[in-house]
């Protein structure tokens, strides 16, 4: 398993506002901040 990564609360915050305020994917978002789509939050 790999090492744990820790986000910032600007990073999350960031995340949220794209998921919830772009037409975006959520896997389209996922991989342009370098994460998961499956990743729990």
């Amino acid at each position: 398993m790999g090492e744990r990564r820790i986000f910032t609360k600007e990073f999350k915050e960031r995340a949220v506002e794209l998921a919830q305020n772009t037409n975006r994917k959520h896997s389209e978002i996922a991989q342009d901040l370098g994460i998961n789509r499956n990743m729990p939050a």
